[in-house]
């Protein structure tokens, strides 16, 4: 039944599939803010409850990419090729992958961040969210550039939304700087596993800013061709 469904969306649009699995992926990604909320409370039931909707929004965004793959039609008189729709597919694919890991990490550990550092913590979640929202921002213009023969005021608007895209990018790399910092003067006071596990969930946070960037020159890519 899925497929069946999945190939009438393809006859209307062979782009629509795409939109509604970076739709997907950017939902399991914002639930990391509300994930990281009930962490700095230490409320492991709850923080549970998000995790569970985190991996259960990632095995839709899988199915779907499955379905992307198997059903994408051969041949399409688009102006991008084959290859680079499966490519951008694989690409959103990787943060909602990402956002799961995230997750189960902290919460299988119980790993608690001080609270010194939590407002910042919580600020650089949330550019790192930021800069998945402003990817599904992008490639939800994909139909309407299919529509302008991917030329006119409609490419550039998504340069632009790719560029703002590269600006949310800098400052979460700015932001992990300055947070690996303050953890580094908090370590005396910590477990040192624990320590060496956030240095880890660091970098895994900020690595949600780089594959919605990867996301974004995926698209600007299809834009030079």
């Amino acid at each position: 039944m899925a497929s069946n469904s999945i190939l009438g969306v393809f006859a209307k649009s062979p782009i629509k599939p795409l939109e509604e699995h970076i739709n997907k992926v950017n939902q399991t990604a914002q639930l990391l803010v509300p994930f990281f909320e009930a962490v700095f409370k230490e409320d492991w039931q709850q923080a549970g409850v998000v995790r569970a909707n985190i991996s259960n929004l990632e095995k839709e965004a899988d199915v779907l990419k499955r379905e992307i793959r198997m059903n994408l039609p051969r041949g399409l008189f688009l102006p991008v090729e084959r290859t680079d729709l499966l490519e951008l597919t694989t690409q959103q694919d990787k943060i909602a992958n990402k956002a799961k890991d995230i997750s189960g990490r902290f919460l299988g550990r119980e790993l608690t961040i001080p609270e010194s550092i939590q407002d910042e913590f919580k600020a650089y979640v949330q550019r790192n969210v930021d800069a998945c929202a402003q990817a599904c921002k992008a490639v939800n213009e994909l139909d309407e550039l299919l529509e302008t023969g991917f030329r006119g005021r409609e490419v550039d608007l998504v340069e632009k939304m790719i560029t703002e895209l590269d600006a949310i990018e800098d400052d979460t790399d700015t932001m992990q700087i300055a947070i690996r910092l303050q953890l580094k003067n908090l370590e005396d006071q910590l477990n040192p596993i624990d320590v060496m596990v956030t240095y880890r969930m660091i970098e895994w946070i900020g690595d949600l800013a780089d594959m919605a960037e990867r996301v974004g020159s995926r698209l600007e890519l299809m834009l030079a061709r």
